[in-house]
């Protein structure tokens, strides 16, 4: 049976460690959904939202906000849903040469357009590493919302969400795509928008959902992969291409309790689908089914602290038999991604955060190649200073963001030491060797 030319294997090593400071890059932006178009049409200021007045965390005003699909205005006139962004960082990796660029500039198409229907849109152009841009349509979560509703004497809202990222559009965060950060590796689940053939933002679809009672949220849904020629035209590599998706379910339950000056949530996860890939390959049956926790000390703003737990197993049952002379692939496996991350936040100005990543699976020597073990573990630990986007600040609708950042990675590939297993004589690569230091400044206005 032919090789599924997709999937990485240690002969790609160099093209990996390529994804790999891109998934860096990304995961120090920090940038979702932080839109000074909500701020200018809600008239709030950016801390009412954003636990650091900048996101990505939302505070329980935040997660209603985007339930109520971004309609909430404060009635006077209708504001410009637009807004924008710049980042620039000072890249140091342990290995390469360190950069200075402006990483990124987008434009948000963000808020209220009637009543019953408002959106997200995040249109981004990337550093290219060659003084380039590629300019790529990143989020959407289009919502229509119907308020005010209710069922035996409780308050209910029911919206229609269409999007092209599975779980970007749940409003507690725990999941890995609000945050865009989950384990990097050699494979992944397909929640995790840090896998290899990852499915955001090159899918379609959504569900409808329902917040109950103001603590209990359902959504079930389903999404599409796009054809590959829409990927290349939305500004996405042809390499990247998640595969053909066919009965593919999506289903979202969280209980949430907001206690005001305490907010809880627990929640369960699940998508299933049936995946060609490459798309005339025999379809693979996949299954993930995670859960999340999710705790906030708000106090009187003064304090924040929020602990998040996500645990992702995703069960695998190939549709093919991959075979190198002497070894024969599984036919089933699983895959495991965790992630937790501890944040403190002081005044909503001043923030300090530390995220564990940590992704398991089966051994397979024929997809992973030698030793066949894709486990991976790394962390990202980050300071930061938002002076803008609160009440008493020189400005509450748009914002400022400095932050420090390093990642580094204890485990790669099942090992700490020569991940790419170099051959006797040549030098190898330390799962260390990937770490990285980045300074950032972002404005958004």
């Amino acid at each position: 049976m032919p090789f599924h030319s997709d999937r990485p294997t240690q002969r790609r090593a160099p093209a990996l460690a390529g994804w790999l400071v891109v998934l860096l890059l990304l995961a120090a932006s920090t940038s979702v959904q932080a839109t000074a178009a909500f701020a200018r049409q809600t008239g709030s200021a950016c801390a009412d939202c954003h636990a650091a007045a900048y996101g990505p965390a939302l505070t329980p005003y935040g997660m209603r906000f985007k339930i109520n699909g971004f309609t909430e205005t404060d009635g006077e006139g209708t504001k410009l849903p637009l807004a924008g962004q710049l980042i620039a960082q000072y890249s140091d990796p342990k290995r390469g040469d360190s950069s200075t660029n402006l990483t990124e500039a987008d434009l948000y198409l963000a808020g209220r357009l009637t009543e019953h229907v408002g959106g997200f849109v995040k249109i981004e152009a990337d550093h290219k590493g060659d003084g380039g841009y590629a300019t790529r349509l990143s989020n959407v979560d289009l919502r229509y919302v119907a308020h005010d509703l209710e069922l035996d004497g409780r308050d209910l809202v029911v919206g229609v969400s269409v999007n092209n990222n599975p779980g970007f559009d749940d409003p507690v965060g725990a999941l890995p795509a609000p945050a865009y950060l989950g384990p990097p590796g050699v494979t992944g689940t397909l929640l995790n928008p840090s896998s290899p053939g990852s499915l955001a933002h090159r899918v379609i679809g959504g569900g409808i959902y329902g917040f109950y009672d103001a603590q209990w949220y359902a959504e079930i849904g389903s999404y599409r992969s796009l054809a590959v020629s829409q990927q290349d035209d939305l500004g996405y590599s042809r390499s990247g291409d998640p595969g053909r998706l066919s009965g593919t379910g999506y289903f979202r339950l969280a209980w949430m309790k907001d206690l005001k000056r305490q907010f809880f949530s627990a929640g369960v996860v699940a998508l299933t689908t049936q995946r060609r890939l490459p798309r005339s390959a025999s379809a693979d049956d996949i299954t993930d089914l995670g859960y999340d926790l999710t705790w906030q000390y708000l106090g009187n703003r003064e304090h924040i602290v929020q602990l998040n737990y996500a645990n992702i197993m995703e069960r695998r049952r190939y549709g093919s038999t991959l075979a190198v002379p002497g070894l024969a692939a599984p036919t089933h496996a699983t895959v495991h991604d965790q992630v937790v991350t501890a944040t403190y936040t002081f005044r909503q100005s001043y923030g300090i955060s530390a995220t564990h990543l940590m992704s398991t699976g089966s051994r397979d020597p024929v997809r992973y190649g030698p030793p066949g073990d894709p486990a991976t573990t790394s962390n990202l630990f980050s300071l930061y200073w938002t002076p803008w986007g609160k009440e008493d600040a020189w400005t509450t609708a748009a914002n400022l963001k400095l932050a420090v950042s390093w990642f580094r990675f204890t485990r790669f590939n099942g090992r700490r030491s020569n991940i790419f297993g170099a051959p006797p004589g040549v030098p190898g690569t330390d799962a260390s060797d990937l770490d990285a230091f980045f300074v950032s400044a972002s404005v958004m206005f």
